[in-house]
Formats: C-alpha cells, sequence, structure tokens
C-alpha cells in the first residue's frame, strides 16, 4: 500500500509538470501586411522554464527560429522590423521538448491593397469586422467570400453579425483604381463548453511526455525501492530470535 502511494504520488508529479502550454499572438493582430511593416510574435506562456521560441515555415526557408537568418529573439517573443514577402509562412511556439501552441498564417505583400482579419478563429456567435484599406487610407471596397461579391461598403469596413459556421471561407476585397487584396482564410470556431472532460482522457501529447519522463526516472526509483527493500528485508533478518540447543 505504501509502494503504491509513492507510485501515484510520483506519477501526479509528472502530469502536474507537463501540462505547461503557450499561445502564439502577433501584434498587429492581421494576417495580412503591407511589406516594410514591423510585426511583434510573442509566446504567451506558463511556465518560462520550458524555453518557448517562435517558429516558421516559409516558401522560401524550411522551418527555422527566429533570430536565425530572420527575426530579432527577446525572451519568447520575436519581432520583424522590416518584413517582405518571403517572410509569408506559418508561425508558431515550440518548446525545448518539442510541445507547440496554436499556429497563425501571415501574408506580407507588396500590393497596394490588404484585408485585415482576424489571425486566430473567431468564435461562433460573435461579430467580426474586416477592413480593407491601403497604405495611406480606407477608401470604398467591395467584399468579396469564396470568389462571389458579398457586397461593397463606402467606409472600406465590413461587419459580419453573429458568425456561424456558414461564414467560414476565403475573404479578400478590392479598392476600385488600387487593385485587391490577397485572400485570407477565416475560420469559424464553436463555443467553448463548460463540461470538464472524462477524468479518465489523457492527451496523446501528454502521455508521449509522461512516458520519456518514466524512462529517464523510473530506473532511479526502481532502484531506491529495491534498496528500501533489501534494508528492511535484512533488519527483519538481524532482530530474529536465536535458538540455544539444549546438551
Amino acid at each position: 500500500m505504501e509502494k503504491t502511494s509513492l507510485l501515484l504520488l510520483f506519477l501526479g508529479s509528472l502530469l502536474c509538470c507537463t501540462t505547461n502550454q503557450a499561445r502564439l499572438t502577433v501584434s498587429p493582430s492581421s494576417s495580412q501586411l503591407f511589406e516594410g511593416d514591423s510585426v511583434s510574435l510573442s509566446c504567451e506562456e506558463d511556465d518560462s522554464s520550458a524555453g518557448w521560441t517562435v517558429r516558421r515555415n516559409t516558401t522560401k526557408r524550411w522551418t527555422s527560429q527566429c533570430g536565425v537568418k530572420w527575426g530579432k529573439a527577446a525572451g519568447s517573443s520575436c519581432i520583424i522590423s522590416l518584413t517582405v514577402p518571403w517572410d509569408s509562412g506559418v508561425y508558431w511556439c515550440e518548446s525545448r521538448d518539442g510541445a507547440t501552441s496554436n499556429s497563425i498564417s501571415i501574408t506580407v505583400t507588396g500590393g497596394a491593397v490588404i484585408l485585415q482579419s482576424p489571425v486566430l478563429p473567431v468564435m461562433e456567435g460573435h461579430d467580426v469586422t474586416l477592413h480593407c484599406k491601403t497604405k495611406t487610407s480606407n477608401l470604398p471596397a467591395a467584399f468579396y467570400k469564396d470568389g462571389s461579391l458579398i457586397r461593397t461598403e463606402p467606409t472600406g469596413h465590413m461587419t459580419i453579425h453573429h458568425v456561424s459556421k456558414s461564414d467560414e471561407g476565403l475573404y479578400k476585397c478590392d479598392i476600385s483604381s488600387h487593385g485587391e487584396s490577397p485572400p485570407s482564410w477565416i475560420s469559424v470556431t464553436g463555443e467553448p463548453t463548460t463540461t470538464a472532460p472524462p477524468a479518465a482522457y489523457v492527451a496523446p501529447s501528454l502521455i508521449f511526455r509522461l512516458v520519456c519522463h518514466l524512462v529517464v526516472v523510473c530506473p532511479y526509483f526502481i532502484s531506491t525501492l529495491l534498496m528500501v527493500s533489501l534494508y528492511r528485508h535484512r533488519s527483519t533478518g538481524n532482530n530474529q530470535p536465536i535458538n540455544e540447543c539444549g546438551g
């Protein structure tokens, strides 16, 4: 019983130590940027000791870490002072042990028009506003979804009220005499559930990390149990009464 309790405490401590996560945020919060804009990406983390860094995968360069030929790393953040089109790609946070955060797609254009849209999925039932803009001003703009015209807005921004899954798709905008923006995918996610997950459920990534800890620590833990067991056995043997043989 004592050994079982020790093992449960041991496993529980591992589970507590392997649930740290990070969330990638971007400022300005837009999936599209003009060439020459500055952008800051940050890993919002539960535990700074996990060593979270910003990584990316672009069309011009394979997966690489901030500070290695692009961006300036500052702790768990990354700043790109002057963006260029080949900075377009997918960005995420990654810890030293390979855990990853959410990913964000960023498009950098050398064109005259961008569509400012959310970088993260929009919650179902919420409102979302799309901004079509040039570098200097907001002008009347036509908005498209999956290639079909939605409507033209004189102010250059369009609000979609109470979004649903049917609003998910590829959006772009067009400003007369200036051109159109690159397309951006807008994702819609369901309302978060208030029901706790089943007690028996453990995420696959957590299982993998737990196994890694067990492989490293278990030999020491088992050795300690064996030494304690042998010590108790010897102590019990030394305390046994000595039978005297009569003549």
